[in-house]
């Protein structure tokens, strides 16, 4: 039942070994915002035990509001831009594949003023108790925020990526365009959908425009957030169509809808879930995720961990996952807590040694190469 999951699928100019993909996670180990050795073994480890595509965890771009959390590694500078080149090439010596998130916290920087004195930057104005802790971004910072996505997409493909990822949700910039309760807005990047999705769909054209053709542009968006596992951007399947819709006609090959459970229904009247959705209204490959091999959904708000006590997770039976990729309901299937636990688990997987993989303990948090 699992041979779905192990066929290959070409994705740009890249042809991944397999269907599994290693999903984005904040790990917060580049002081300095530089990756070390430690984090070239992190992915490397991952490469050598078959990960079709590894997705990084989201980097900083260069734009001083980029950055939301302590020891996030950056995606500029020569010391770094080494570090990640040097993670590429390592990924491709063990066979795999590798993508880098871009990511902009946006507004989700005012909660952290430890990482520098650069207010936060979002769609709107915020003023708390009498101080404005985030920028309402004009047109010409519009413009730079852009040009930061625009340059790490370029430098990505030049240091030997196989793909980048826009990082458009949980409630970040992106995010926070794109949804009416953060975007209230009167210009052109604010009020419908169309015109709330602006930034996204601009900044897609903008980077088509400096990589080629056969270079993937994957995009992840969220029916929820950090702080609102509630929280949707859309409500119906059409208005769902009409969102990937704008995505793909801008340029995007891949997508990433993110769920905290692979398998729940997306709307009502319907046990199809998100990725499912996406798969049949977009038609392009979609990546499935949410709590793939455990028992437990994770649960974060604010980019934090809200007991590490309750991280733990079992391993959980894979079947449902098996059929919904035989009946082609998604075409890759992202797994992040548990390779993070288990640096084997799609070795042991394919092996049907179901029995040997490690569950999710606290451990997986605390040490970085387990």
């Amino acid at each position: 039942m699992t041979a779905r999951l192990f066929e290959p699928l070409r994705l740009g100019a890249a042809t991944l070994r397999n269907r599994v993909v290693m999903a984005p996670m904040t790990r917060r180990r580049s002081p300095g915002g530089v990756p070390g050795d430690n984090m070239v073994e992190y992915y490397a480890r991952r490469a050598a035990s078959e990960v079709g595509l590894i997705i990084t965890e989201g980097v900083s771009i260069q734009h001083e509001g980029s950055a939301g959390y302590a020891n996030v590694p950056d995606f500029f500078g020569s010391e770094a831009l080494r570090a990640w080149e040097r993670i590429a090439r390592a990924v491709h010596r063990e066979g795999g594949h590798v993508a880098v998130q871009l990511w902009h916290v946006g507004n989700a920087r005012r909660a952290n003023p430890a990482v520098g004195p650069a207010p936060g930057y979002g769609p709107c104005e915020i003023v708390q108790d009498g101080k404005t802790v985030v920028l309402g971004m004009d047109h010409a910072e519009i413009a730079k925020v852009q040009q930061a996505y625009t340059e790490a997409a370029r430098l990505a493909r030049e240091l030997g990526f196989d793909a980048v990822e826009l990082h458009g949700a949980h409630g970040y910039l992106l995010d926070q365009f794109m949804r009416e309760e953060t975007n209230r807005r009167e210009d052109d990047y604010g009020g419908d959908m169309p015109s709330r999705m602006r930034l996204a769909v601009e900044t897609v054209l903008q980077i088509r425009a400096v990589v080629p053709r056969d270079f993937p542009l994957i995009f992840r968006f969220s029916q929820w957030k950090s702080d609102n596992y509630e929280a949707k951007i859309v409500d119906s399947p059409q208005e769902l169509r009409d969102f990937t819709g704008h995505l793909v006609h801008a340029g995007v090959d891949c997508l990433h809808p993110s769920t905290r459970r692979f398998w729940a229904a997306a709307f009502d009247g319907s046990d199809k879930s998100l990725a499912q959705w996406t798969r049949e209204l977009s038609g392009v490959p979609v990546i499935a995720v949410g709590s793939v091999g455990l028992d437990k959904a994770h649960a974060l708000t604010g980019g934090k961990q809200r007991d590490m006590s309750q991280v733990s997770a079992n391993v959980a039976d894979l079947s449902l996952l098996m059929q919904k990729m035989e009946e082609g309901a998604f075409d890759l299937v992202a797994v992040g807590r548990a390779l993070m636990a288990d640096p084997q688990w799609v070795i042991k997987v394919k092996a049907g040694r179901f029995s040997e993989i490690t569950p999710l303990t606290a451990r997986a948090y605390d040490e970085l190469v387990v």
